[in-house]
């Protein structure tokens, strides 16, 4: 891992809370809808370390390729189910708030697609995906998916 700051060492206890809770949340909606939707906010963050973790992570589980290409262009792509459409919609409206309160249409959308318990799910998720865009352009993080696969299987 290349970092200004080793997260994982220099804040031991809340991270692994934090990493717990990532997982715990990421666990708790389908795999390849959590997927889509961290890369599209780690896409409009800017996120490099995050992006690339995540495509290939998609990929792992069997996404496609055209499906992982056009994400910046969802809306015009035939290729996304009415609830991944939702999903991103929420997403880029919470992950853009701070361009304007605008999230009222999306989550007309997300409320045809998902009970308030999988709206709540997705929200923490898409928050705790924003929060690691944050930490890792913040902290200019850089991790290897293998690397990142290895340690975790060697903590577990």
């Amino acid at each position: 891992m290349t970092s200004k700051v080793n997260l994982l060492t220099a804040a031991p206890d809340v991270m692994k809370v934090w990493t717990g809770a990532a997982l715990a949340i990421a666990a708790s909606l389908e795999p390849s809808l959590t997927e889509l939707v961290k890369v599209r906010a780690s896409q409009i963050n800017g996120c490099a370390n995050c992006i690339n973790m995540h495509t290939n992570e998609a990929r792992s589980q069997g996404e496609t390729e055209q499906r992982i290409y056009l994400l910046p262009a969802w809306r015009e792509a035939p290729c996304y189910t009415q609830r991944e459409r939702a999903a991103l919609g929420w997403t880029e409206a919470l992950t853009r708030l701070s361009e304007g309160h605008t999230h009222e249409s999306a989550y007309g959308a997300l409320k045809a697609q998902f009970s308030d318990e999988e709206q709540v799910k997705l929200t923490l998720m898409i928050n705790i995906i924003n929060g690691w865009n944050r930490l890792s352009v913040g902290f200019g993080t850089w991790m290897e998916p293998a690397a990142v696969k290895a340690a975790a299987r060697a903590a577990a």
